[in-house]
């Protein structure tokens, strides 16, 4: 085989349509799109435009609210601090921190704080001091022997 022998399988790539190339080609002069008005002119994009009728998105109700200025917070496990103390990324001897978990790779950015979940298991006695902790997670790193600080900032 030589590569001027290449060839795609048949029915793999359909071909393109051709249109406005003559009336033979059944797709010529106005190539499908009809005769004047707006969907005949180019650049014309009317995603949504119902024709004059209300539109489907503003007859539905409207539900809910998004806060504007709500807090978002960096999410850890216990299960994954754990796992970073036993690959020496963290040093269980210090005090484990926010800026502790960025640097350690745990946490890309801190956000507006970093709030600790129970999931998962620790064993290792840390000092931990972060914005926020579920309760579960204050318990089970108490239980370890270790401590769960929460920032008074969270507190709101």
């Amino acid at each position: 085989m030589k590569l001027h022998e290449l060839r795609d399988n048949p029915g793999a790539a359909p071909k393109k349509k051709r249109v406005a190339r003559g009336p033979g080609s059944g797709k010529g002069k106005t190539a499908g799109r009809g005769i004047k008005g707006q969907k005949s002119r180019s650049g014309v994009a009317i995603n949504g435009y119902e024709g004059g009728q209300m539109p489907l998105y503003q007859r539905l109700p409207k539900r809910g609210f998004s806060k504007p200025n709500r807090k978002a917070f960096a999410v850890v496990n216990l299960g994954l601090i754990q796992k970073f103390v036993e690959a020496g990324k963290i040093d269980a001897a210090q005090p484990v921190t926010e800026e502790v978990l960025v640097a350690s790779g745990l946490v890309r950015r801190a956000l507006d704080g970093i709030r600790v979940l129970a999931k998962g298991e620790i064993t290792t006695a840390l000092n931990i001091e972060v914005t926020g902790a579920s309760k579960s997670a204050v318990e089970a790193v108490e239980k370890a022997g270790g401590s769960l600080k929460v920032a008074a900032a969270a507190a709101e």
